[in-house]
């Protein structure tokens, strides 16, 4: 109750400059009135503040906050029954204002009840002990008689305790109604939470393919350079240069999806994202792994729209990466081609393991996410993408409209 007592004081602390306003003001609007000495008029500048404060809220919707954050803190409302941020919408604002009107008319009566009540109530408790009280112009000694004086003043103590804690869970009743999120802030904080994921899965995509790739072919790279370390120094210092090569690369794909935290903060990414313009050096890392690719192109890749060849640049990497991760170091085949306004891709690999001597990488748990990546990257410009085994063969083929029709999240 204590803390519920504070709001509602509080509430008369922010009454106090619109009835000021409105003292000022309604001299100069009706004769005779004088609010500084006249109760009445001192109750008709009351009840003019208060049009006031509601106008205050429908005006300054960060309003909704900060009453948001009294609450929360002195009338225990759980915060997941208010809204969070500015009033935005014109529905807020009334029910703020309905609120904030209803803080102050509640405040203002408490407040004036706590700076009035309490001494007349002890002047009542201290009556029937004090002589001079007894004899004084109050009117109460012939009113009060005995214990009636003692037992008035309890009462008036327990009206304004009985008041403030009425008032008080009126408006923690009625908080959660008038300061919770409207249909439209449910809606906004529903678009947040997408929004949010979208960029998540975003980055882990970029993540994903842009260093498991890498890793793929490092881990191929080294374990035949540890193999032929003894017998064939040469290729084991090729395979170290591959590595070398493949990690640098790595390291400028890691910025370049740093690059995209950094958009996410408003900032310029500091490398731009791989495109079908490097896909040679993409072949010839994966070569360097001992993988042997056959490419084949048909048409021309280059002038595609720059999301098209990113996202095809990602997916031919992705098929590679399967193929490294999951059959070694097999032959592997890629097609690209634009036929019908479309770019096809198809990546196949043999799903039996690698030749005999070579080592076969290890099942991993959790698998899969790079699939789902591609298709992710594939459906957000209106294309699709399948990946099956057909008669031990891995075929992974996805389609990309060349305009990008699709809902593209960058």
């Amino acid at each position: 109750m204590g803390r519920r007592w504070v709001h509602l004081v509080l509430g008369g602390a922010l009454l106090m400059p619109f009835f000021l306003l409105a003292a000022v003001v309604l001299p100069l609007v009706a004769d005779g009135a004088d609010p500084l000495r006249h109760v009445g008029w001192q109750f008709a500048a009351f009840g003019c503040a208060l049009p006031l404060a509601a106008l205050a809220a429908l005006l300054f919707p960060l309003l909704r906050p900060l009453e948001v954050a009294a609450v929360r803190s002195l009338c225990s409302v759980p915060a997941e029954r208010l809204a969070e941020g500015p009033a935005v919408s014109w529905a807020a604002r009334r029910r703020t204002a309905l609120w904030f009107v209803a803080h102050l008319l509640a405040g203002g009566i408490v407040s004036g009840m706590t700076l009035s009540a309490p001494p007349a109530a002890v002047l009542l408790l201290l009556l029937p002990f004090s002589d001079p009280l007894q004899h004084t112009a109050l009117g109460w000694p012939d009113v009060f008689q005995g214990v009636l004086g003692p037992l008035a003043g309890l009462a008036l103590l327990a009206l304004v305790a009985g008041t403030s804690w009425g008032a008080g869970a009126l408006l923690g009743r009625f908080a959660p109604v008038l300061l919770g999120p409207t249909p439209a802030d449910r809606l906004a904080a529903a678009e947040r939470r997408a929004a949010d994921l979208a960029s998540r899965n975003r980055l882990a995509r970029e993540l994903h393919d842009a260093v498991g790739h890498a890793l793929s072919a490092v881990t191929l790279q080294a374990g035949a350079a540890r193999r032929v370390l003894d017998t064939d120094p040469e290729f084991a210092r090729r395979a170290l240069a591959a590595i070398e090569e493949t990690t640098r690369d790595a390291v400028a794909e890691l910025d370049t999806v740093l690059g995209l935290l950094r958009e996410e903060d408003g900032s310029d990414p500091a490398a731009p994202a791989p495109t079908l313009d490097g896909l040679e050096a993409l072949l010839g890392r994966t070569r360097a792994a001992g993988v042997p690719v056959e490419a084949t192109v048909e048409g021309t890749c280059t002038g595609l729209a720059p999301v098209v060849s990113r996202e095809a640049y990602r997916i031919v990497q992705e098929g590679l990466s399967n193929a490294l991760r999951h059959a070694g170091p097999v032959p592997v085949r890629l097609h690209l081609g634009v036929r019908e306004g479309e770019l096809q891709i198809r990546v196949e690999n043999p799903v039996a393991g690698p030749a005999a001597g070579s080592a076969a990488p290890a099942a991993r748990p959790g698998g899969g996410r790079g699939l789902r990546g591609i298709a992710e990257r594939a459906r957000l410009l209106g294309g699709a993408a399948t990946a099956a085994e057909r008669d031990g063969v891995w075929l992974l083929t996805a389609r990309l409209p060349l305009a990008g029709t699709g809902t593209e999240e960058r």
